[in-house]
């Protein structure tokens, strides 16, 4: 039988705010446990929250770049559970009135395109941190770390529109890309800026009705997100294909032994037993406000990405990969500008650029030279004057010096060889030197014709023209 996953996600990113949402404590990660804290986000009896503003501003950009609808009011809740890092025994949050409803994020892979609805984006606090591990006494005891209680979230929730665990891996990168392009989150997984929850089910090819939904939660990354999700629809369709019923729970990520594992049976809104915040008013959006925030929406990567491919004639991967920030995407059409040749620039920056960044651990700021010079170099290399290979030793030695391409070609001598005597003279000197491959190549091992091209660039340093040793080398075997 052949089943069908259906994935809803329900993200909640990190608001890159200095305060938290309800009080004036520090968001600062790295701080000594327990000490970016105060009366309000301890939960202490008589303290009373005050919203953050940027918070509000920061969720509002948001959900505008999602296509959502900020609603003129929203409603803040408190929705109640009992865990050891909520210290007020409840979480204030959104529940029936969210600060912004009915969105949708939507890309292109070719002719596919793939469109993922968002039903709602709201705010709400973080809780503390459970820590069972790394304590000399974790075999008896847990630790709680209040220093992330109350700082800003918003939560993103999808509609069940993701029909594989690829699929929802993709969203869940395209959305961190967008949310880092606003300057409204960090984007790093590792400290918790972004995490995946995931609700999963099973029907059959066909059918319209959902199957019974599993959560799997506190997913922090691409590969996480995409595994657990495979693991989970598998283990699924093995319990449906043996007359098994899947149980309505939440189950946790093992990363270790790479299943999921049950964590306890799924909650129900009315387990959470919400109702409106009584120390909160309303809050209320003026559409001045929306319009004002609406207004410094940047281009959004994908958006880009289209541009980039219109504009400049770039491949889909191309496109994809330089589109990836602002950053990356300026410098690019900064060198394109000035090499006038687009296509040669986006090979050298995704190629060549790309992989020194690599080498040193940095990102396309710490790139270690200008777009001037980098197209300078490519100026060069496009009108025949200088080879590939030595190209990148000449972009080697450019690299976090300030220099040119001619700067470096004339302190070095690696200007191109094209004296056609002085050439033929080192060929004849490489087929000397190499009788056996010379005897392979009259015995119709022409593949050998390689071999005595790369020895003369070897011998010239890789400044000879290549074009013109290969008419050489094979002028001189035809000779021979």
């Amino acid at each position: 039988m052949t089943w069908e996953p259906v994935i809803g996600l329900e993200i909640h990113a990190q608001l890159a705010t200095e305060s938290k949402i309800f009080c004036g404590c520090a968001v600062r990660s790295g701080g000594l446990p327990n000490t970016l804290v105060c009366p309000v986000c301890l939960g202490l009896p008589g303290a009373l929250p005050v919203l953050n503003g940027r918070a509000v501003d920061f969720a509002i950009l948001a959900a505008l770049a999602l296509g959502c609808c900020v609603q003129p009011v929203s409603v803040f809740a408190r929705k109640h559970y009992f865990y050891p890092d909520l210290p007020k025994g409840y979480q204030i949050s959104q529940y029936d009135r969210p600060l912004a409803l009915d969105g949708a994020l939507e890309w292109r892979e070719g002719d596919v395109v793939t469109r993922v609805g968002i039903i709602r984006v709201h705010l709400e606090e973080d809780a503390g941190k459970s820590m069972h591990d790394g304590f000399a006494d974790s075999d008896q005891r847990s630790y709680v770390d209040f220093n992330r209680s109350g700082i800003p979230l918003i939560e993103i929730v999808t509609h069940p529109d993701l029909k594989s665990a690829a699929a929802a891996a993709a969203f869940f990168e395209r959305l961190r890309a967008i949310l880092v392009e606003l300057g409204v989150n960090g984007g790093n997984l590792e400290e918790g800026h972004l995490r995946c929850d995931a609700n999963v089910s099973l029907r059959r090819d066909g059918e319209t009705a959902l199957g019974t939904p599993v959560e799997v939660k506190n997913l922090n990354s691409f590969r996480h997100l995409g595994r657990a999700l495979d693991h989970e629809v598998s283990r699924q369709a093995e319990l449906l294909e043996h007359g098994g019923r899947v149980e309505r729970e939440t189950r946790l990520w093992d990363t270790a032994a790479g299943r999921t594992v049950p964590m306890r049976s799924k909650e129900l809104a009315h387990d959470y037993r919400y109702f409106p915040e009584p120390d909160l008013l309303p809050l209320s959006i003026a559409p001045e406000r929306v319009e004002a925030i609406r207004s410094r929406l940047p281009e959004l990567p994908e958006a880009r990405r289209r541009r980039l491919i219109a504009t400049y004639g770039l491949s889909e991967y191309d496109a994809g990969l330089l589109s990836a920030s602002a950053a990356s995407a300026r410098f690019f059409e900064a060198t394109a500008a000035a090499s006038g040749h687009p296509k040669a620039s986006a090979n050298w920056i995704t190629g060549e650029v790309t992989h020194k960044l690599k080498e040193r651990g940095a990102g396309i700021d710490g790139v270690g030279v200008t777009p001037e010079a980098l197209g300078g170099l490519i100026v060069v290399v496009e009108s025949g004057a200088m080879s590939g290979s030595l190209a990148k030793e000449v972009l080697e030695k450019m690299w976090g010096t300030g220099l040119g391409a001619d700067d470096v070609m004339r302190a070095e001598g690696l200007a191109q060889v094209d004296d056609q005597e002085a050439l033929s003279a080192i060929v004849r000197q490489v087929l000397a030197g190499s009788p056996k491959p010379v005897a392979q190549f009259k015995a119709g091992r022409t593949l050998v014709f390689g071999f005595f091209v790369g020895q003369v660039m070897k011998a010239t340093r890789g400044t000879a023209n290549p074009e013109l040793v290969n008419a050489l080398v094979r002028r001189e075997l035809d000779r021979l």
